[in-house]
């Protein structure tokens, strides 16, 4: 342990996690629309940030075509609530499960390439999926299409949030939206943490290291990455799914948009600390101030943001969480092991 390292007792991540999960579960009572909306935002870029991050900060896997499942999960959400008459929330689950099935055949080709191929291949594989897209006229085509209100308030939830809490339709339907967005963003982190603490956790930190040498010991490095590239796709797809349902309206353009899914992501999980789980929370609060002090100096925004990732990539390429760390030796979600010399002799006795 380095010093002046910061140990925590056992049960204050799970307590800081109850603590806030309930003090945002009560927000709608407490706040208004906008920050709702906001919110949402905010917590639906944590999670496709979390995914993101699990690709690339643990399985090493730089993807730069994660826009794809975005764009998938939106259109197969409303192709399950308009075509399939499946409730919203059905059809989010239905999203995320063909985004699973795309990705079995997508990861055959895009696993043939390494390093900068991998993430090349993955960018094209999106841009594809978008062309493809674009050619269903019964979903718009190239110009897109919209919920209608009726589906939209038909979302499970609402009509129950109205009755019980006196909401007007407007503000209950706000209300579900967000409540859906902390569960998926919590149960993302949640997900991710546990599985990082298992044995295919210990295998995808040791693939990131090193592959050859995980190999070398048993490890099965393509199992354990398409592993971690199907929960990614399932992950981004439900994100996906429950963004376009929140905004009611899709198209190709939107949806498959890398800037919007993958680029602004990337930054998140850079600046926050890559291979972490604090550092995206860290980093999709960071780029959220910065939108919304700089969204309206136009190219200037863009450059900031550029600007800040190469600096931080120089100077801080493990993130501003990676420099907490270093310093203090504090982590909210470990999942570290520690070798015991006693443990071993027992065992070997």
């Amino acid at each position: 342990m380095q010093a002046g390292s910061i140990t925590l007792p056992r049960f204050f991540t799970p307590a800081l996690l109850v603590g806030a999960t309930l003090i945002l579960a009560f927000l709608p009572f407490y706040a208004g629309r906008a920050m709702m909306q906001d919110m949402f935002f905010i917590l639906t870029m944590l999670a496709l940030a979390q995914y993101w991050n699990l690709l690339a900060g643990y399985a090493g896997l730089v993807s730069v075509g994660q826009q794809a499942f975005v764009g998938i999960g939106a259109y197969m959400m409303f192709a399950g609530a308009v075509f399939l008459d499946l409730n919203p929330v059905l059809a989010l689950f239905f999203a995320a499960v063909i985004g699973v099935l795309l990705a079995i055949p997508s990861a055959f080709i895009v696993f043939r390439l390494r390093g900068a191929y991998f993430a090349i291949g993955t960018w094209v594989l999106a841009e594809v999926f978008r062309l493809v897209f674009a050619q269903f006229k019964s979903m718009g085509g190239g110009t897109g299409t919209s919920l209608s209100k009726s589906i939209v308030n038909d979302t499970f939830g609402i009509s129950l949030a109205r009755s019980l809490f006196d909401f007007k339709k407007s503000f209950a339907r706000d209300a579900v939206f967000y409540w859906l967005a902390l569960i998926l963003a919590l149960a993302t982190i949640l997900i991710i943490w546990y599985w990082l603490r298992t044995r295919r956790g210990l295998a995808l930190t040791a693939i990131r290291d090193s592959e050859e040498a995980a190999s070398s010991v048993g490890v099965n490095a393509q199992l354990i990455k398409f592993q971690a590239y199907l929960v990614a796709a399932f992950g981004t797809a439900l994100t996906g799914a429950l963004i376009y349902l929140q905004k009611g309206r899709l198209s190709p353009d939107a949806a498959f948009s890398v800037q919007d899914w993958t680029a602004y992501v990337i930054f998140i999980v850079v600046i926050g600390g890559i291979g972490t789980i604090e550092g995206p929370i860290i980093g999709v609060l960071i780029f959220f101030l910065l939108q919304n002090f700089l969204a309206d100096y136009g190219p200037i925004y863009l450059f900031v943001l550029g600007g800040l990732a190469v600096v931080m990539m120089l100077f801080a390429p493990k993130g501003l969480w990676g420099l907490v760390q270093a310093r203090t030796g504090f982590s909210l979600f470990s999942f570290r092991r520690h070798f015991s010399v006693a443990a071993e002799k027992k065992g070997g006795a």
